[in-house]
């Protein structure tokens, strides 16, 4: 089976079938042996008998969207907005969906890695930018100075006056 290059969460635009013309976004995707089919919102809605299953629920018929083969959709690219066929290429190393008629990327993990790439480098920049910036010299030159209250500096003096001066031979007791 050949890869396929619609993946869920595309939005799709069908070309045939009795819901030709309809755009709608891609919910699963079902692979069997010979075919894949996808089930796209909106598109192919069949009426299904749902029974009750205890005597408290009640039997009705619900509306759900059907599969359809993958063969009668094309991926509608975001940016030029038309249907399309994907190319495979690469980008930054990496392979990647890409729009055949305006050259976009259609894998959206893939863009939104890339952006987020882009914004690091950015920051970088200018990060390195502020750092190659020097800063202004001020010509203020800051004073150590320090001023201790007048009331303490008067009493260090005093209790340096009143304290006696004594020789070490009088401390030795000769």
């Amino acid at each position: 089976m050949n890869k396929v290059s619609v993946k869920t969460g595309d939005t799709v635009l069908v070309n045939s079938g009795k819901d030709s013309g309809k755009k709608g976004k891609v919910l699963a995707i079902k692979k069997s042996n010979n075919h894949v089919r996808v089930v796209v919102e909106g598109v192919n809605i069949v009426t299904k008998a749902k029974k009750a299953r205890t005597a408290q629920e009640k039997s009705e018929l619900v509306k759900v969207e059907a599969p359809i083969d993958i063969s009668n959709v094309n991926i509608v690219c975001p940016t030029c907005g038309k249907a399309v066929r994907v190319k495979h290429a690469t980008h930054d190393g990496k392979k990647a969906r890409v729009c055949s008629k305006c050259g976009a990327v259609l894998d959206a993990k893939f863009v939104k890695e890339t952006k987020v790439k882009k914004v690091a480098k950015a920051d970088e920049k200018a990060e390195s930018a502020k750092k190659a910036e020097k800063p202004a010299k001020t010509t203020e030159k800051k004073s150590k100075v320090t001023a201790k209250p007048v009331a303490e500096e008067k009493a260090t003096k005093t209790a340096a006056a009143k304290k006696p001066q004594t020789s070490r031979s009088s401390q030795r007791g000769v």
